[in-house]
């Protein structure tokens, strides 16, 4: 990249706090002085939003692994060129919500894709971009079903949706993949009160922070 921007990704399974603290932490560099983007996936773009739907929202056997595997793909491809690549281009920070690690954790972990399928998509999709950090968020699995007990299952997709066992091996994947690359992946603890589960994020992001 020729701008100053660094690319933030925040990781986990279900009921970890993900997209609350992705909010969290944009304020928190906000203040101190940073342009930050706030992002999704799948998302992100108008295409890769209406892609969105269709892997979210579709009844539960809608898509095999193989095809929800390339409309991520798909999704993110759009998403990296029209968003994400412009702004760190300008010198922006972009805080996204999952990006090719859950893909590796779902579709690979959870369902048995190959990583190397997986990374080979995302190669030519969206030139193998990688995060400079990603914050991969962790509860134990008391708290996080108590979490989701507590979030209902009415706003569950298809993929939430899944069974324990689907969402035990995609936290394994997610494991394995922050003790496989340890200067990408920063493990979080996830429990205890908001502010201080963001402030533990901004503390991971200290040798990256002007």
């Amino acid at each position: 990249m020729s701008g100053a921007g660094r690319f933030i990704t925040l990781a986990g399974g279900e009921g970890v706090g993900k997209s609350t603290q992705a909010r969290a932490l944009a304020v928190a560099l906000r203040t101190r002085g940073l342009s930050v983007i706030e992002t999704r996936e799948p998302g992100g773009s108008p295409g890769a939003e209406a892609i969105r739907q269709l892997l979210l929202h579709a009844p539960a056997d809608a898509w095999g692994r193989e095809a929800e595997a390339l409309l991520f793909a798909a999704a993110r491809a759009d998403h990296v060129a029209r968003l994400i690549r412009p702004a760190l281009e300008r010198g922006d920070w972009v805080i996204c919500d999952r990006f090719v690690d859950s893909t590796r954790a779902y579709q690979g972990g959870g369902s048995g894709m190959a990583d190397g399928d997986i990374m080979a998509l995302h190669a030519v999709g969206s030139r193998g971009l990688l995060p400079d950090r990603t914050l991969l968020l962790q509860v134990d699995g008391a708290e996080t079903s108590a979490r989701r007990h507590a979030r209902g299952s009415a706003g569950n997709d298809r993929i939430e949706g899944r069974d324990t066992a689907f969402h035990s091996a995609v936290n394994a994947a997610f494991q394995a993949m922050a003790t496989a690359e340890p200067e990408r992946f920063r493990t979080i603890d996830a429990a205890g009160a908001p502010d201080v589960v963001t402030a533990r994020l901004v503390n991971a992001l200290g040798d990256l922070l002007p």
